[in-house]
């Protein structure tokens, strides 16, 4: 018998040459670890729908989804994330806060490495990394 397989989605939401990211609640998988906003892509939703979902019930913003930067898959021991990544705005002019996630901050591509992230979400960091440096 094969291990699940769960559709993650993530926004990499940029203003002012910052992105923005989240930390997971302490009663989460992977507590207190950073991430781009998003989640779990429901049964018989689409990429888009999940992502703007996750991310208005997470830090209560409306956001435009833009291209898909990528999607990998990631083997944990007992289950699979298959995540990926589009590019997104922020719609109107709400300010995002820490609804269902401890907290949130900006931060340039440059720091990134110094917030600990998921194992997953390492080469969704290493890809911006690597967009950054051009």
């Amino acid at each position: 018998m094969g291990k699940d397989v769960i559709r993650v989605v993530a926004a990499v939401i940029e203003r002012d040459g910052r992105y923005l990211i989240t930390q997971r609640n302490r009663a989460a998988v992977l507590p207190l670890l950073w991430e781009f906003p998003g989640g779990r892509v429901e049964p018989d939703e689409s990429d888009e729908d999940a992502l703007a979902r996750e991310v208005k019930g997470r830090i209560g913003i409306a956001i435009e989804v833009k291209e898909m930067l990528g999607e990998h898959l990631h083997a944990y021991q007992h289950y699979d994330v298959h995540m990926a990544l589009f590019a997104c705005s922020v719609a109107g002019d709400d300010e995002p806060e820490a609804i269902t996630v401890n907290d949130l901050c900006w931060v340039r591509s440059t720091e990134l490495r110094d917030y600990e992230f998921p194992p997953a979400d390492e080469k969704t960091m290493d890809r911006l990394l690597g967009r950054n440096a051009n």
